[in-house]
């Protein structure tokens, strides 16, 4: 056992004691409400009794996993909704909020810039019930802002959330306007980060200001880009369901019906514990699988990664 390294270790741990102290409060929420938890993982391979508890359930293996799979009429459906709204949220959302972090940055006018990401930062504390409710009466074809719009030009309303080709558009849409001013924070931070003296630099070798756009405020967001990329792939194979639940009726049930909404029927509605847990296991396990390759790659072919 190398002491000297426990040694250098304890000393680093005292001189810092304050800063691991400010860590305690983040470790112990990780710890009550992350690792612990993950006991509950056992009654996915389990017939679940609450009266029996965990111990005392039937071990059954892959039964639910293959009921999923194999028995459920709408299981590749809905693993379709899910995986469709997260490439539109990777493809339209994603690269929005870096897009808003260029042009907040290129603005002249301190004011101005201020009070527009101000004005941008709102959305994002209206809670999701509050949006739902706004999406209903704008998108309502009779008193709705868009049914109103529509009569004025000429033309029939549209009954927008019951139309299944018109929800992936509302609810990306919807997610973009609410988490794009909140989303440029990183973004902001990464190009506060950069040093002045490459501006200075590029301007003297005739830069524009598109070229050090392009060249050095785009390169200095790249590493946040990858680690937030990354997260992103962890979740890929579930969508905030709060939103989708409050907007999704059986008209639109073909695009709007995701796994997360169908573990909640089956897992809260009809009590089916085991069932959905196993589902949700199997959305945990290839969101750790993307998240690991995606890393990978990153370590290979730049300076950043996760780990």
């Amino acid at each position: 056992m190398d002491f000297g390294r426990w040694r250098a270790g304890w000393h680093i741990a005292r001189k810092n004691k304050m800063l691991y102290a400010l860590m305690l409060p983040g470790i112990a929420y990780y710890l009550i409400f992350k690792y612990v938890p993950m006991y509950g993982v056992l009654i996915a391979f389990q017939d679940y009794s609450m009266g029996r508890g965990i111990l005392g359930s039937k071990f059954v293996g892959l039964k639910h996993f293959v009921e999923f799979f194999y028995h459920t009429p709408d299981a590749w459906k809905l693993i379709r909704n899910t995986l469709v709204l997260n490439a539109y949220d990777l493809l339209f959302h994603f690269p929005a909020p870096i897009v808003l972090a260029l042009l907040f940055h290129e603005l002249k006018s301190k004011s101005f810039r201020r009070l527009a990401q101000t004005i941008s930062y709102m959305p994002h504390f209206l809670s999701t019930v509050v949006i739902a409710g706004i999406l209903v009466v704008f998108l309502s074809p009779s008193t709705g802002i868009a049914g109103v719009l529509l009569k004025a030009v000429g033309k029939e309303p549209i009954l927008f959330l019951g139309e299944p080709g018109w929800f992936r558009t509302i609810y990306i849409g919807s997610e973009i306007w609410q988490k794009l001013g909140w989303g440029t924070i990183l973004y902001l931070a990464a190009i506060a980060g950069i040093d002045p003296s490459l501006y200075e630099a590029a301007r003297m070798d005739g830069a524009n200001r598109f070229r050090q756009m392009r060249h050095i405020t785009f390169v200095g967001m790249v590493p946040v880009m990858i680690i937030l990329f990354t997260l992103n792939l962890g979740h890929i194979m579930e969508i905030g369901f709060q939103k989708i639940i409050l907007l999704y009726n059986p008209r639109n049930y073909e695009t709007s019906d995701v796994i997360n909404t169908f573990v909640y029927r089956r897992g809260i509605l009809d009590a089916d514990f085991s069932f959905a847990a196993a589902v949700g296991l199997f959305q945990s396990a290839i969101g750790l699988i993307l998240v690991v390759l995606a890393n990978r790659i990153a370590r290979r072919h730049s300076e950043t990664s996760l780990w």
